[in-house]
């Protein structure tokens, strides 16, 4: 969306996120609106919930019958494809039948040969901890 469409949204975004919860209500959806913000390009609008594909669509339509709103110039809405944050739990602290700590060269090769996650890339290494001082569980 154009800066001219975004600034249209955002003049009455509180608007906005009231009908859009309201249409997503009325399809029984377990997803409500949180939040419309700009980042000069494109508007984003945050959910409580993942939303599917049905939800998507039902925020398109909203926005596509808005008064002057350039329908050249908005793009189909999308889910974000960024991840920030994994946390891992249920990995035994030793190594079976061992007595050495599990350490990070071990998780980041069963991450990257389980097809789960494919396509992930950690940004920083990832820190392992136990749970409780006499656990013998790790979180990642």
């Amino acid at each position: 969306m154009r800066s001219n469409n975004t600034e249209r949204v955002m003049v009455k975004v509180n608007a906005h996120i009231s009908n859009i919860n309201r249409l997503l209500k009325r399809v029984k959806s377990g997803i409500s609106v949180d939040l419309i913000c700009s980042d000069n390009k494109r508007l984003l609008i945050t959910t409580i919930k993942v939303a599917a594909i049905s939800n998507l669509n039902i925020i398109e339509k909203y926005i596509k019958e808005l008064n002057n709103i350039d329908l050249n110039d908005i793009m189909s809405p999308r889910l974000s494809q960024s991840k920030s944050y994994l946390k891992i739990l249920g990995i035994p602290y030793f190594i079976e039948d061992t007595n050495l700590s599990i350490f990070s060269d071990i998780i980041e090769s069963v991450i990257k040969s389980n097809h789960i996650f494919n396509d992930i890339v950690l940004a920083l290494h990832q820190c392992i901890i136990k749970a409780f001082p006499k656990s013998d569980i790790v979180v990642i």
